[in-house]
């Protein structure tokens, strides 16, 4: 996202079995240093249909929330889409603190 919080660019980081992906700090580091972008929002799918947040979903959060905040890049939220409803860690209160 931009300053004004517009999108700049969507970017595919990963892609993975129906149970798991690898997705790397390093790599949404670099991505969003590519795009220029001021702050990000994280998103991915659970084929299942379930909007629990995985063990890993939330680890994986907190290692890229803190990889983007050493170099001025905020997380604001990170959305699992499962059908047709999806769970925002920011309205769930995980993110600002709770998380990381």
């Amino acid at each position: 996202l931009d300053l004004q919080g517009k999108l700049i660019k969507a970017a595919l980081l990963g892609e993975g079995t129906l149970n798991q992906v690898s997705v790397y700090p390093r790599i949404a580091a670099e991505t969003a240093l590519r795009y220029r972008a001021e702050a990000v929002v994280l998103t991915h799918n659970h084929p299942t249909g379930s909007l629990q947040p995985s063990a890993d979903d939330l680890q994986l959060t907190k290692r890229i929330a803190l990889a983007l905040f050493a170099i001025d890049i905020e997380v604001l939220d990170h959305i699992i889409v499962g059908g047709e409803r999806y769970l925002s860690f920011a309205e769930m209160g995980l993110m600002k603190g709770k998380l990381i």
